[in-house]
Order: C-alpha cells, then sequence, then structure tokens
C-alpha cells in the first residue's frame, strides 16, 4: 500500500525541513520549556484586512506541545470586530492549509490572496458582524509538518488557551466552539478527540467537522499507489510526517532521483502549488523499492494521527458533514468514526451533501453549520442523529 511506499523505515534517512521562517517573531524564546502549554509568548498587531473589513488582526505565540511531548512555539492569527463585547462568542476556524512551508502560515496567506480561503470567508463574515472574535491557528507547527494531525489537534486547543489569556482580545469567558474543512476538518476532529485529555481546563461549546481523511492509511492508499490527480497530497504528507517523526518515518532514504526531485519542488509549497507538482503521480515513480512494510515504524507513526483509531472520543457535541460521493477521502472512516463517536454517547449529528467535488462540500454545508454554531454558543441542547 502506499504507506509502505512512501514511508519504510532506515536508518539514513533524512528529512528536509522548511526554510526558516525570515520573521524573528516566530522563533521560539530561549525560556520556551519553562511556560505551560498555551502560555502567550509574543503577540503582534497585523494591519487591517480587506476580506475581514472593520477586524482588528492580532498575531500570537504561544507555546504548544509536538507529538512527542516536547516544547514548541506556536501562532495563531485573531480576528476581532469592533462590536466585540466582553467574553462575546469565539471561534477556532481550522484552515485547511495542506502544506509544507513557512509561507502557508495563515497570518501571510491572508495577505497574500489565498483563494481558498473564499470556501469559508462569507461565513467568518457573518460571524464578524455578530461580535464573534475568530482565531486561526497555523496547525501544522512550525516545521509544517503536514500529516502530523495529532499535533495539529493539539496547537489548535493551546491556541484557544492562548486567544483566552490575552485580556485585550476580552475572551478569558467566552463561549467557544471549533470547526474546520479537509485538512482543517482533520484538525479539528482532532481537537476534539484530544480536548477530554490534553485540555480538560477547556470549555469547548462544540465543533463541526467537515469533510476530514479520519484515517490517513486509507487516504494514503487511495491517493498514493496509482496515478491520481491529488497525489501531492500523499507525497506531502509523507515529507511532513517525516519532519515530525524523523526516528521512525524516513521517507527521503526510500525515494529515487525523482522522487527526490519532487520533494524538493515541494518542500516549501503551499496547497494549490503541492497538487499542481504531484498532479497525477503515483507511489511506485518515486520510490527506490515497492516493498511492503506492513509492520514498520513508519505506519504505526500512520495509525497514532488517524482519527478512526484512536480510542478516546469528544466529550463536546460533534457536527460532522461531508459528501457520500467524495473522490478524495476515505469516506467508510469518517462513517466508522461516526459509529464509534455514538456508541461512546458522543451527540451527534451528521449530514450528508450531494456533489462529488470534495471542495462543494464545504459550501453546501456551511448553512447547516452556521446555526449549529450559532445555537451551541446561546447553549441549546445539541441534535442527535445516532
Amino acid at each position: 500500500m502506499a504507506v509502505g511506499l512512501l514511508l519504510a523505515v532506515s536508518a539514513t534517512a533524512e528529512p528536509l525541513y522548511p526554510r526558516p521562517h525570515p520573521d524573528p517573531f516566530f522563533a521560539p524564546p530561549a525560556d520556551l520549556a519553562a511556560h505551560r502549554p498555551g502560555d502567550v509568548l509574543d503577540v503582534r498587531a497585523l494591519p487591517p484586512l480587506p476580506l475581514f473589513p472593520g477586524a482588528s488582526v492580532t498575531l500570537v505565540e504561544f507555546r504548544s506541545t509536538d507529538s512527542h511531548g516536547g516544547p514548541i512555539a506556536a501562532t495563531t492569527t485573531i480576528l476581532t470586530p469592533a462590536n466585540h463585547p466582553p467574553n462575546g462568542p469565539l471561534l477556532s476556524y481550522q484552515h485547511f492549509i495542506n502544506a509544507l512551508g513557512t509561507d502557508c502560515a495563515v497570518s501571510h496567506l491572508l495577505y497574500a490572496g489565498d483563494t481558498n480561503l473564499n470556501t469559508t470567508t462569507p461565513l467568518l463574515n457573518v460571524l464578524l458582524q455578530q461580535g464573534w472574535s475568530i482565531a486561526l491557528p497555523d496547525h501544522l507547527g512550525p516545521n509544517f509538518a503536514f500529516g502530523a494531525a495529532r499535533l495539529g489537534g493539539q496547537i489548535t486547543l493551546d491556541g484557544i488557551r492562548a486567544a483566552q489569556q490575552l485580556p485585550p482580545l476580552g475572551l478569558q469567558h467566552s463561549p467557544v466552539v471549533m470547526t474546520g474543512y479537509s485538512g482543517g476538518g482533520m484538525a479539528t476532529a482532532w481537537a476534539a478527540a484530544l480536548q477530554p485529555s490534553y485540555a480538560p481546563d477547556l470549555r469547548i461549546a462544540g465543533a463541526a467537522i467537515g469533510g476530514a481523511p479520519m484515517n490517513l492509511l486509507t487516504m494514503a492508499e487511495a491517493l498514493g499507489l496509482e496515478p491520481h490527480p491529488a497525489f501531492g497530497l500523499a507525497m506531502a504528507a509523507a515529507i511532513g510526517l517525516e519532519r515530525e517523526y524523523p526516528d521512525r518515518v524516513q521517507t527521503s532514504a526510500h525515494l529515487n532521483a525523482r522522487g527526490l526531485e519532487i520533494r524538493d519542488a515541494m518542500a516549501n509549497s503551499c496547497t494549490n502549488d503541492i497538487l499542481a507538482v504531484g498532479a497525477g503521480g503515483s507511489a511506485r515513480e518515486f520510490v527506490t523499492t515497492t516493498s511492503i512494510f506492513e509492520r514498520s515504524e513508519a505506519r504505526a507513526v500512520v495509525e497514532e494521527n488517524s482519527v478512526e483509531l484512536y480510542a478516546g472520543a469528544p466529550e463536546m457535541p460533534i457536527f460532522e458533514w461531508h459528501s457520500p460521493d467524495d473522490p478524495l477521502i476515505p469516506v467508510a472512516a469518517i462513517d466508522n468514526t461516526n459509529g464509534r463517536w455514538c456508541a461512546a454517547g458522543v451527540r451527534l449529528q451528521t449530514l450528508r451533501v450531494p456533489g462529488v467535488e470534495h471542495l462543494s462540500a464545504a459550501l453546501l454545508g456551511a448553512p447547516t453549520v452556521l446555526p449549529w454554531l450559532q445555537a451551541r454558543v446561546r447553549g441549546e441542547p445539541a441534535p442527535v442523529t445516532c
């Protein structure tokens, strides 16, 4: 399967990390380890955004935790409307960054005209007009470890903690909800599942999860084994996981010359460029061996980052939506996760939207997601469709 092809173990593999961010704001402080998860490390006011008229923009650096329990510095961008009341609602929106480069930080994409934000800008502006604040975390971490989805959940939760620590933002006692689609939905799902153990101090009223890859093993198999238009995402996940787990996932040692070339071409790229570089590719074209490593450490890492295989369940209400005909994500993994969460007593509402194109489901679900989030903030009982 593709995971075995791309993520075989070798003692000599060396990951290719992204270029360091040129802005010293993103560098971790010398006393990083002395801080607790969610502690604010630095704050910067950013210029106003035409994309979100009337909102002030604040970049926050905070302490979070990597996949091995070590301290890292992460960032989130907070949008605050002029009419935000003290302790007004906070939405943590996990954008589908799906990237490998430091230029793909949300704080940069907001000013660079990222077209992928167009899928959710209308929903976010509605909430801003209603006085909600919005947090947009860089949930891939400082090394842009795409594929390290559990990491994304931890960063998301610590970003909420950090936002609530800043008195000028007026969020100390705000009702909090989360949402995200695709890769952002994956980070949201992990944040919801991890909250009881990783951040029991947080009170989160609900999470809306759309089009999320709940099982990275089956997704990698679908995208990587045979030629696929979205092969770039499988390759990017192999690169990202190698960055986060260099002792267990060593992709580079098993790439042939063409594989190393495509790795280098992707190493500092954002979503659309990754898809363009990898379009129509397959794992067999880029590796030196087609051996399948069913029991490799690398396979275990991918399993550890698959929500479907995580034993824990959210304690907050969940809204989950996707297209049953989605060609990009393993729909069976979503259904299996929903079934397990229902059995665990999660207040889960599901919605299946028509349409075969992956991103169209994000737009089609928005009219239902919006009132669901608003109802959670008002404290209304969450519907259940289990």
